[in-house]
């Protein structure tokens, strides 16, 4: 990770935001106590005062939001150095979180449930603690997704290792809403894993918007950027259901998704009208039904944005600003089309068919008493509608102007009104050159043109596989036996003896091998060996991992001498429980966030009692089913045939069972 000390713009930001977090939290703390407060009294005097203190905090809470908002729509520091005249990309924050400590309580289960030595972990303890600290501060690279992605994988290996379904092990992670600035506190893992994954798609729309878009590469690596960012919240969205932070509830998701595909689609354009646009018939085609594509998923954007739930807490500066970008494309194409028909007559040699195809192609239908060929061929219809298309430009370009004009954060983004204004000159220089006496006479409205186009921009899903991650608490033991949700009594050390030059049992299976075949008149098994006990430790050396052959090899190396071997019995596999979790869709009964303080209160059924949290939160009654997606292991299943014969010492019987 990056140097959190460091005094760079975007770490500044991210040093805003998190202040901005704790003020916000204070704010809640403090409204939730009086609105407590104000339900719980009587007194007519009291009320008042707490009335009239609710009133400020809440003015208070806007003020934060807005700030806040403030530091979303700081685009200009994402963006990269090179001087660029385009309209600025919008990329995402990344969340803030609070240290979580996971020594005590890893150690206390690994002692627990693992019956080892805990402080024989501590350096893996303190690996994973400063893989999270470094996650905090990921550089805005490929080497900072990589490692978001390398502790979202070990995440994998933590929840399944010390995470029983049935019980919280006391780790509580806190995770900050990236619009509201509204804290998230819960036990469950599901949350940081969630959380993880809106950073790795707030990374690459931050990679994204740094890339130059003033070459071929600059803006092939944005578009790609982008394509991935959505593609990493659209898996958190499917992945993670009923989210309790409302910048990863599945509608914020959805339009998050929706604004990083239009913003691909954009640098598409770009990239398309980098080497520059010829004013040429067929190339000006293409460039208008590229352009009204752009304008087109703007468009989208901005109405989803306006949308119930998002509506009230998506940055008020990104809807106009997507509003703005929809009505600034909507402008280019119509002056597209106006340079087509002013400037090109149709001439002898040109192809009369092909033009007339490609032209209607644009237009879902005609003004009425025109027809495209018509057009083509007359020169004061192509005048007419060409000054029609001029006119809608320039109604497209004053609107997105005075949009701007409007919103007090995009106003002051100097390149975005330099690039509006500039459109808009442009577009009544060209008019001005068309106007002529009888422009009164001129009744046509332009048709809107169909969008288009060549380059189609869909979500790239994350490849996890890419990245190796090796499970720091490798020394417990294979995953599909030594996990959380199954249950194992202490090692019972087991001393074997020959009888006759054999033992009295066989063994099975992999890593780690399995007792099989047990004769129960031998001595082991009057020692307590059991059909089904896994070897974890042969002559004192551990061989959790070592397979069938190496294991006989331990046994053949000390001949006929004693040798003491440990083994461990299942207890059971743990059932699965409904999780506490609104990051996760197990069947939740009981979610519980602060962002529940001002919505579900009045909501909550005064005659179901959850147990005793913090005093901050509340809870919320949701009925989910289950979602499948986390990792389900294979439970260690003892052999079903119990088949009791003589065999000689060391003979080999196949992979799967040997006896010694």
């Amino acid at each position: 990770g990056c140097n959190p000390l460091a005094e760079t713009g975007r770490s500044k930001l991210q040093n805003q935001r998190a202040v901005l977090n704790q003020q916000i939290l204070r704010a809640v703390r403090m409204r939730a106590g009086a609105e407590n407060l104000l339900r719980a009294t009587n007194n007519n005097k009291v009320r008042e005062q707490v009335l009239l203190e609710l009133s400020f905090v809440n003015s208070d809470l806007q003020i934060l939001k807005e700030e806040l908002e403030g530091l979303n729509i700081s685009v200009e520091v994402y963006q990269n150095t090179e001087e660029t005249f385009s309209i600025p990309l919008v990329p995402l924050g990344l969340k803030e979180t609070k240290e979580v400590d996971f020594t005590l309580p890893l150690k206390d289960f690994i002692l627990e449930h693992y019956s080892e030595d805990s402080s024989e972990y501590e350096d893996e303890i303190a690996d994973l603690m400063d893989l999270r600290q470094a996650c905090r501060t990921p550089s805005r690279d490929e080497a900072g997704i990589e490692m978001l992605i390398s502790y979202f994988l070990q995440l994998g290996y933590v929840e399944n290792r010390f995470f029983p379904p049935t019980r919280h092990i006391g780790v509580l992670f806190t995770w900050y809403d990236s619009f509201t600035g509204v804290p998230v506190c819960q036990q469950n893992l599901l949350l940081e894993k969630a959380s993880i994954l809106f950073n790795i798609g707030a990374l690459y729309t931050q990679i994204g918007t740094r890339c130059n878009r003033q070459t071929q590469d600059g803006l092939e690596n944005a578009v790609n950027a982008f394509q991935r960012a959505a593609g990493v919240l659209s898996y958190l969205k499917e992945t993670f259901t009923h989210t309790p932070s409302y910048d990863m509830s599945p509608a914020m998701l959805n339009v998050l998704v929706k604004m990083m595909l239009a913003q691909a689609q954009e640098c598409v354009f770009e990239q398309i009208g980098l080497p520059g646009i010829r004013n040429e018939f067929f190339t000006l085609v293409k460039m208008t039904q590229e352009v009204a594509k752009v304008g087109e998923v703007y468009m989208l954007v901005n109405t989803a944005m306006n949308q119930e739930p998002v509506k009230e807490n998506i940055p008020y500066s990104w809807s106009k600003l997507a509003q703005i970008k929809s009505d600034h494309y909507k402008a280019l194409a119509h002056y597209f089309i106006a340079t087509i028909l002013c400037d090109h007559e149709l001439q002898s040699s040109d192809d009369e068919d092909q033009q007339e195809k490609a032209l209607s192609q644009l237009y879902d239908y005609m003004p009425e008493g025109m027809m495209v060929l018509t057009v083509l061929k007359d020169k004061v219809q192509r005048k007419q509608l060409g000054k029609a298309h001029l006119r809608k430009a320039i109604v497209y370009h004053e609107e997105a102007l005075r949009v701007c004009g409007l919103c007090k954060k995009l106003r002051n983004i100097d390149v975005l009104q330099e690039v509006l204004t500039a459109a808009h000159k442009r577009s009544l220089l060209k008019y001005a050159q068309q106007e002529t006496e009888d422009d009164f006479l001129s009744l046509i409205q332009a048709p809107d043109i169909l969008p288009k186009t060549e380059h189609k921009i869909e979500t790239i899903a994350p490849q996890f596989s890419k990245v190796k991650v090796k499970d720091f608490f490798h020394r417990l033991g294979p995953l599909t036996v030594f996990s959380a949700k199954q249950r194992w009594t202490a090692p019972r050390t087991i001393r074997i003896h020959h009888e006759a030059g054999e033992l009295g049992f066989s063994l099975k299976g992999g890593s780690p091998v399995q007792i099989y075949c047990l004769d129960p008149a031998c001595s082991a098994a009057s020692m307590g060996l059991k059909e089904g006990d896994y070897i974890v430790s042969v002559g004192g050396a551990d061989c959790k991992w070592l397979g069938l052959n190496e294991v006989l090899e331990k046994f053949k190396s000390v001949g006929e001498q004693p040798i003491e071997i440990e083994v461990i019995s299942c207890q059971d596999t743990v059932a699965s429980m409904h999780s506490k979790s609104a990051t996760y869709s197990v069947g939740m009964q009981k979610t519980y966030s602060l962002i529940c303080l001002a919505m579900e209160e009045d909501k909550i059924d005064q005659t179901k009692k959850g147990p005793l949290k913090l005093p901050f939160l509340s809870w919320g009654t949701k009925n989910r089913q289950k979602a499948a997606s986390t990792l389900c292991l294979p439970s260690a299943v003892a052999a079903s045939s119990r088949i009791k014969k003589k065999l000689s010492p060391f003979t080999l019987l196949n992979t799967e069972s040997s006896l010694y």
